[in-house]
Formats: C-alpha cells, sequence, structure tokens
C-alpha cells in the first residue's frame, strides 16, 4: 500500500512542468532604478535664496533635498528616497519644487552672487538639514533671520501680469460710500420705462375707444341712408 503511495506521489511530482531558475518575474516592468552615486563623505547642502530647496553643490549631476526627501532626475524620470545613498524609488512627476530652481543657480553659486547681490551661503552638512528643515520652512527662519546669506537682500519682483492681492479684492467689491448706487439708477429707468410703456398702452385704449365711436358713426349713418331709401 504504501508503495502505491509513494508511486502516486512521484508520477504528480513529475507532471508538474519545470521552471527554469533564471525565469524569475520582475514586477518593477520598464522603470529601471537610477545608479547609486557614491560619496566619498556625506553631502554637503546650500540652501538656493527665494527657496527651502536644498542643493548638493559639490557633484555635477542635479541632487537635491526638499520636504524631507532627496531628489534626482536620471534618464528622463525624477527619483527620491528618504536616503541620499539608497533605496531610490520612481516619482511620477516633475515635483513642484524643481519650478522655483534657477537654471543658472551653479554658475551663481561658484560667483558667490545672487541676482548681483554678494552672496555668503552655508555650507550644511545633510544631518543638520534633514533635522532641521521643517522648523526652518515653519519659522521662515532663512528670509527672516539669515536672508539666505545674501547682502543687502531683497524679495525678487512679482512675475509680469501679476498685482497685489488687495488690489484685486478693492477692484472686485462696490464702493462701500455709495452702496449699491448703479443697481438705484437701473432701477430708476426701468420704472419710467414700465411708466411710458402704461403711457402706451392708455394711449392704445383711447384709440381703441375713437375706433368704437367711429364704427358707430358709420353705423348710424347706414341706418339713416337705409331708411331714407325705404320712405321713397
Amino acid at each position: 500500500m504504501k508503495k502505491l503511495m509513494l508511486l502516486g506521489i512521484s508520477v504528480l511530482w513529475l507532471s508538474i512542468p519545470a521552471i527554469p531558475a533564471g525565469a524569475q518575474v520582475n514586477v518593477q516592468v520598464g522603470i529601471k532604478l537610477p545608479p547609486l552615486i557614491v560619496f566619498s563623505s556625506p553631502p554637503v547642502v546650500v540652501v538656493l535664496p527665494d527657496t527651502y530647496v536644498y542643493v548638493v553643490p559639490d557633484i555635477d549631476e542635479d541632487f537635491f533635498f526638499y520636504d524631507g526627501w532627496w531628489w534626482r532626475p536620471w534618464n528622463g524620470h525624477w527619483y527620491r528616497s528618504q536616503h541620499y545613498d539608497r533605496d531610490w524609488v520612481y516619482y511620477s512627476s516633475v515635483p513642484n519644487f524643481y519650478r522655483e530652481v534657477p537654471p543658472g543657480w551653479r554658475h551663481e553659486y561658484k560667483a558667490h552672487e545672487w541676482r548681483g547681490q554678494p552672496w555668503q551661503y552655508e555650507r550644511m552638512p545633510h544631518q543638520k538639514v534633514e533635522k532641521n528643515w521643517n522648523n526652518w520652512k515653519k519659522d521662515k527662519y532663512w528670509e527672516k533671520q539669515k536672508t539666505w546669506g545674501v547682502q543687502g537682500y531683497k524679495p525678487p519682483p512679482p512675475k509680469h501680469g501679476q498685482q497685489p492681492q488687495g488690489h484685486q479684492q478693492s477692484s472686485q467689491q462696490p464702493n462701500k460710500g455709495q452702496p449699491y448706487q448703479g443697481h438705484g439708477n437701473q432701477e430708476h429707468v426701468q420704472g419710467n420705462q414700465g411708466h411710458a410703456q402704461g403711457n402706451q398702452v392708455k394711449g392704445q385704449g383711447s384709440q381703441g375707444h375713437v375706433q368704437g365711436n367711429q364704427g358707430e358713426g358709420h353705423g348710424n349713418k347706414g341706418v339713416e341712408q337705409h331708411g331714407g331709401k325705404k320712405g321713397k
């Protein structure tokens, strides 16, 4: 009996097709991860003025830290990680902060200038930034206390076509000294139009009355003519 059971198990085992060792399924289909960047020492970062974007200036590749994540573009895609040296994952779009990064920031960094003003930037170890970035952003640390290290710092001018928010709101609100003046004039005009329409209706009624009298006169005239002929 045992021999029959062992024979059945062997036949069942042999009936299962063999899977080659190299035929493993890769769940990350079509998305390649970027190669790791080897740092000789932990990266030093610098904050870009007018932003809370931190850059790694000592390498040729774009390498950023923003809102608790490390970011890097590679082969037309973006990747992020909570560690600068591992665990990169694919990010499906261009991060919003990248719009604030000036394309010529490396030239400004090497020249120690920002918008024509001396720029005494602070080189910081990544541990310091990872620990403090959130509080710095909440407290507006760089613009209030440090002015990003830019001597004689002035905020950038508003973009062309933009108006101050208060001016936009005031232009949409009515004049409080003369409330609803435009509506009052409109109602007065509408009242005059209604009065004129009433006179017109009244005139039409009088015209109908005259026409009725004229019809009655024609009727009497016909009776007289008819009566005269009968008398002959």
